[in-house]
């Protein structure tokens, strides 16, 4: 058959329809491929005959339709394969495929691009999207601008109360009168209390917009992490911050507060911003601007101002807290006088240098405001503010602080009403007593010995926490501003004793196996003693020389009981009881029971088991309290609610108690404490006439004395001590009520029996739940005698006879040289002074001095610290 005869090949895999579908058939060479795979017209499989001896010049084409063509899409898909296997994937571009998707108003991931440049957006998407935010965030802010309005500091400086109610409803004081807040005209504020705060805090003041943009990014990345927003970095920001009612640390008010300070800034000239922050900041002390501040620090109008004067109330906007000379340690133990005063001169001297070298001050107004710092006048009481009240209200508001995201500030401003604990009553009944005792016992204006003496108090309700009252000191109307019920640096002397107890009931010591020793285990109380270390070796002094332990008295005790050693709290056995026991868990086993660690001494040496640590009359009471509910801990607590434009402020809910220690050990410490008032130290607590327990506590050279004591329904601590007005330094009482020494079971026992005869009037005698001896008796002391009968729980009643006292008693033999050398050998060495009721005495070289005569500071920490000594300890208060 002639070759021009011949059948012309037909497309494979089923014709020119599949081709269209773009199905490819079997492949067999390069007529194989489908059409559309480089893009050919139909015509590339023409009708004509065609063959491999073809002269027709379409006879190139009918493949590919054309070289040209073959090569872009050999560009395309890799190779005429893949250009083939492409089209077989339905991404061939031929003319014929069928209509074109859709347009995307946003080509994103990129049509026809593969790989990675798929994902990569275009520069007209990047373009529009930049347009798009730009122009979003133009009209957010100036909707967010138009919105906003402009503060008015005469809203700020509206006058509001906080009113306090005592338990029962009624209303105990309205503190804020509205005499701290006035607002003055620019041109009654000094020239240089404007220049102080420009210099201090925005020396751009006169040229910037109001709003500092670094500022304001550090504030977003600070919340961003969690952390807190800074405060506004421009005195207009600064402005509108104390204008703004809602102070929460959240994006949306960073937000508004950012255009009010642009609104403020194009609105209001400069002359209107500085007038309105110095109108509206606050200087503490309850003041609340410029006027109030310079009547509340200096006794005079604004307008009378020196500018070293006005260096100083500059220095007070940094935080009143701890730049007020007069120290404000009842918010943080580390705000005190000496601190502050320090805090206070340091930046008053660097605001000075900066004004004069800004060209605010002249060298010679500088040179004479420099020369002498102008301490402010000392804090004065307010109305209301007398008496007791000013310390409930010290009490409560610390706890409103430390339990709510109130800010001082804020909380000043007023409009709350805080419902406390405390009750009328036994607040009048303990004044009352300490009153009572202070006339009968203390004559200061004739007596030197007597001046200065000063008493704190407190009463808890076990198993409940509730603090129901306190006693605070002689008032703020009398110049008394700190709150003896609630600060630290008193120490606590032998009241520390039935922690010591209750850790080796628990624990055991070194040589018992960790099996709890009883009261009734024996221990040498002779005075004059080395104390040894588990390890055998004896404490030294700095010189290298024996550490010795001394007692109230040198009466040769002997070997004695625990039991009889707490009744007439003899040193000795206690201190080698902590160390047998180990003083950590003697500090944990006062710590659960309520005592804050920060107020506990921070060197465990053998000093720490009588009482070398210094809690508050109210942690003392609360740990007590412990003991009373039979090992059961509740936190004190002053304040059961707190409302503001009649909705309750969350945070105000009971304390929940928690099992401290067990009941028993609880109960074994009980019985010893009641035999502290029946037989030992603390008899005059038996003319409250019911069952009660309690510890005496006198401290090194006599600077402190205590009692604690508990019924089953109230537990109260009295703390009595002098201290040097001039620097609070403790004194030593020493010849004070006419007496050589005060000791605990003297006048703080007699305040405690008359204020408690009061508050439990008409009120039954429920008595304590009977304490399970402990088992285990330690004799490995080396006591020569048998083991004592264990003593019959004495009566409650007053008329039980007591013991005869030590110079009386016959006490038990003495052991043999060889016996008492094993366990405290009594070489030769110097001795620590011994306090009576067992007083602390001084350290062992491989710790440092107790400091029972440094200066005393409150323990409540400010947001930053929770340990400290008093009621809250700091900014996770109780």
């Amino acid at each position: 058959m002639s070759e021009h005869r011949r059948k012309p090949p037909q497309p494979q895999g089923g014709g020119r329809a599949a081709a269209r579908r773009g199905q490819p058939g079997p492949s067999s060479g390069r007529s194989g491929a489908p059409r559309g795979a480089n893009g050919a017209s139909d015509h590339s499989y023409g009708s004509r005959s065609q063959g491999p001896d073809s002269h027709d010049s379409g006879g190139d084409e009918r493949e590919y339709g054309s070289r040209a063509e073959a090569r872009r899409a050999a560009q395309r898909g890799g190779g005429r394969r893949r250009g083939a296997e492409n089209a077989a994937a339905g991404r061939g571009r031929g003319h014929d495929e069928g209509p074109p998707g859709k347009p995307r108003i946003i080509d994103y991931p990129r049509v026809g691009k593969y790989g990675w440049r798929r994902w990569v957006p275009s520069w007209r998407l990047v373009t529009g999207l930049g347009i798009g935010f730009a122009g979003s965030v133009v009209v957010m802010a100036g909707v967010g601008y138009a919105l906003v309005g402009i503060p008015d500091e005469n809203d700020a400086a509206e006058s509001q109360n906080n009113v306090y109610y005592w338990a029962d409803g009624t209303q105990m004081v309205a503190t804020g009168t509205g005499v701290n807040r006035q607002n003055l005209k620019i041109e009654a504020i000094p020239k240089a209390m404007q220049y102080a705060v420009i210099s201090a805090e925005n020396k751009s003041f006169y040229e910037d917009s109001g709003v500092d943009p670094m500022g304001i990014a550090r504030a977003f990345a600070n919340m961003a992490r969690g952390g807190q927003t800074q405060g506004g970095s421009t005195i207009t920001q600064q402005f509108v911050k104390n204008t703004y009612l809602s102070q929460d640390q959240t994006l949306t008010r960073k937000f508004t507060e950012m255009f009010i300070s642009l609104k403020v800034g194009t609105k209001l000239s400069k002359n209107d911003i500085m007038r309105g922050y110095l109108n509206t900041s606050y200087y503490g002390r309850g003041a609340y601007g410029i006027q109030a501040a310079a009547q509340t620090y200096y006794g005079k109008n604004a307008e009378k101002l020196t500018p070293s004067e006005c260096a100083v109330l500059a220095a007070l906007l940094k935080g009143a807290t701890y730049y007020d000379p007069a120290g404000n340690e009842d918010l943080d133990k580390s705000a005190t006088r000496t601190a502050n005063l320090a805090r206070s001169q340091g930046r008053w001297r660097w605001i000075l240098g900066e004004m004069h070298k800004d060209k605010h001050l002249s060298d010679a107004d500088y040179q004479k405001a420099i020369s002498h710092y102008p301490e402010p006048q000392g804090r004065k009481a307010t109305k209301g503010m007398t008496g007791q009240i000013s310390y409930m209200v010290d009490t409560a508001k610390k706890y409103v602080l430390n339990h709510s995201s109130i800010t001082e500030a804020k909380f000043d401003k007023g409009g709350y009403q805080i419902r406390t604990t405390f009750q009328k009553d036994k607040v009048n009944a303990l004044t009352a007593a300490v009153k009572k005792i202070q006339k009968s016992r203390l004559k200061p204006e004739t007596v030197e010995k007597d001046k200065y003496v000063q008493f704190g108090a407190a009463s808890v309700v076990p198993n409940d926490g509730a603090i129901v009252a306190l006693y605070g000191g002689d008032g703020y109307e009398n110049g008394h501003f700190t709150n003896n019920a609630d600060t630290s640096g008193v120490p606590v002397g032998s009241t520390w004793k039935p922690f010591v107890l209750a850790a080796a009931m628990q624990d055991g010591t070194y040589n018992s196996d960790g099996e709890g020793i009883s009261p009734l285990s024996k221990y040498n109380g002779n005075d004059h003693l080395k104390v040894r270390r588990p390890d055998g070796s004896f404490y030294l002094n700095r010189d290298n020389s024996f550490f010795f332990q001394a007692n109230e008295s040198d009466h040769p005790w002997g070997y004695i009981s625990l039991r009889k050693a707490m009744e007439q709290s003899v040193n000795t056995p206690f201190v080698q009881l902590g160390v047998d026991v180990g003083m950590s868990k003697v500090r944990d086993m006062a710590r659960s029971a309520g005592v804050l660690e920060g107020s506990m001494a921070k060197d465990l040496n053998p000093s720490f088991a009588i009482g070398t640590s210094t809690p508050s009359a109210i942690r003392m009471a609360d740990a007590y309290a412990t003991f009373a509910a039979s090992g059961k801990q509740t936190d004190p607590y002053s304040v059961t609610s707190v409302k503001v434009d009649g909705a309750d402020v969350p945070g105000f809910t009971k304390p929940e108690s928690k099992q401290a220690m067990d009941a028993n050990i609880a109960h074994n410490v009980t019985d010893v404490l009641e035999n502290v008032i029946q037989n030992g130290t603390g008899q005059n607590a038996k003319a409250l006439g019911r069952t009660a327990a309690g510890k005496t506590g006198t401290t090194d050279e006599n600077k402190s004395a205590w009692f604690v004591g508990y019924t089953q329904q109230l537990a109260t601590s009295v703390a009595m001590f002098r201290e040097n007005p001039a620097d609070h330094r403790l004194l030593s009482m020493n010849g004070t009520a006419g007496k050589d020494s005060i000791h605990g079971g003297d006048i703080p026992t007699s305040v405690w029996t008359e204020y408690m005869l009061d508050a439990l009037k008409g009120k039954n005698d429920p008595g304590f739940p009977d304490a399970v001896k402990i088992p285990k008796i330690q004799n490995e002391v080396g006591a020569p005698t048998p083991t004592p009968k264990p003593s019959i729980t004495p009566s409650p009643t007053p008329t039980s006879s007591p013991s005869s006292s030590p110079s009386q008693s016959t006490p038990p033999p003495s052991p043999s040289e060889s016996e008492t050398c094993r366990f405290f050998c009594g070489d030769n060495g110097g001795t620590g002074p011994g306090g009576a009721d067992g007083g602390v005495s001084s350290s062992p070289t491989d710790s440092t001095s107790p400091g029972t005569g440094g200066v005393r500071g409150n323990g409540n920490a400010g947001a930053n610290g929770n340990d400290g000594g008093g009621f809250f300890g700091g900014q996770a208060g109780q």
